[in-house]
């Protein structure tokens, strides 16, 4: 006899087949268009509505070497402010694309300043190529590192992420926090370009690690101004990950396996661009889950005739980011 509820729910979760993955019996197109309404619902993201005024603030201004730095903060919804850091490189002609740089489960967006703030950021940042803005402004594009709801500035601590009560409390009225968090992704593009003219509105990308990647994830599958992804070590069944094993609470969207897995919601990406890159020994995204998605998101793919915009990059280690290996695919998908 079973006493364990996780096998129960283990076995659920093996057995389902998601209602809403694409059969190919009408256009891609309007899938999309159904698919993505579907998932603004699940997520809580069809009941936030933007602030009235974005109290748009430019806090700071700092000429570095190689970039001048913008310290920003703005109001995506009522009563809730985003911190940014925008970076823009020196030196270039016309307008430059903005890759948008989300940090995963950390201390903050620091980590992806490179900026150790507090005991072990260091080798976070170090041990695994965390250090995203100033990977982009070395690529030659403008970066926005985005504070993420429950982390750093916005809701985390010097220990870790503040995820579990903001948002189990979320789910009390319908929104998630990964809806918040594509929320406030939205309002920096509607918000970002406006206000800086170097800024290349039509052309943006998304990259992340961890919760980061899973952020880039469901932000690109619902806003198609994104051209490219470039989530990290995120990308992976849910039966294989997060209904596997323990995942942070702001990871969990009531009934999303029954109606997607991870390979549809990337369908909702395609033509756009995706170079999904994961760890060869990441034991919490692990290889067979992710090679499972890669078959199923392909299958998009080629309804939209764009087979060869997605790409899957496999690192030799563990749960981190591999520049040397994703930023050269990056330049020929994006460039």
């Amino acid at each position: 006899m079973n006493h364990d509820p996780q096998i129960l729910h283990h076995e659920a979760l093996l057995a389902l087949k998601p209602s809403m993955r694409y059969d190919g019996s009408i256009p891609l197109s309007e899938w999309q268009k159904a698919a993505r309404e579907k998932l603004a619902a699940l997520t809580g993201l069809d009941k936030i509505t933007p602030a009235a005024d974005d109290l748009f603030q430019i806090e700071s201004e700092t000429e570095c070497e190689t970039h001048t730095e913008y310290r920003i903060s703005f109001q995506s919804e009522e009563n809730y402010f985003v911190i940014c850091h925008l970076w823009i490189p020196k030196g270039k002609e016309g307008k430059i694309p903005m890759i948008i740089c989300l940090q995963g489960h950390s201390t903050g967006c620091h980590i992806s300043l490179g900026r150790p703030k507090f005991p072990g950021d260091e080798d976070t940042i170090n041990g695994g190529d965390r250090d995203f803005a100033r990977q982009i402004i070395r690529e030659g594009y403008c970066s926005l590192a985005i504070e993420q709801r429950c982390f750093g500035e916005c809701g985390g601590t010097e220990r870790g992420p503040g995820c579990p009560v903001p948002s189990l409390s979320a789910l009390l009225y319908g929104r998630t926090t990964i809806g918040e968090r594509v929320f406030d992704i939205q309002r920096a593009i509607d918000l970002i370009p406006a206000h800086f003219d170097k800024v290349d509105a039509d052309r943006i990308a998304c990259m992340g690690n961890s919760g980061g990647g899973t952020a880039t994830i469901y932000a690109t599958a619902l806003e198609p101004r994104i051209s490219l992804a470039m989530p990290s070590c995120a990308l992976c069944t849910y039966k294989d990950s997060i209904g596997a094993m323990h995942h942070c609470v702001c990871n969990f969207i009531p009934n999303i396996a029954l109606t997607f897995d991870m390979g549809d919601l990337c369908g909702l990406i395609a033509p756009h661009k995706l170079i999904a890159v994961s760890g060869a020994t990441d034991s919490i995204f692990p290889h067979h889950g992710v090679a499972e998605c890669m078959e199923v998101l392909q299958k998009y793919y080629d309804a939209a005739g764009a087979s060869d915009n997605c790409t899957w990059v496999e690192g030799p280690e563990g749960h981190r980011f591999y520049a040397a290996l994703s930023w050269p695919i990056f330049h020929r998908m994006f460039d």
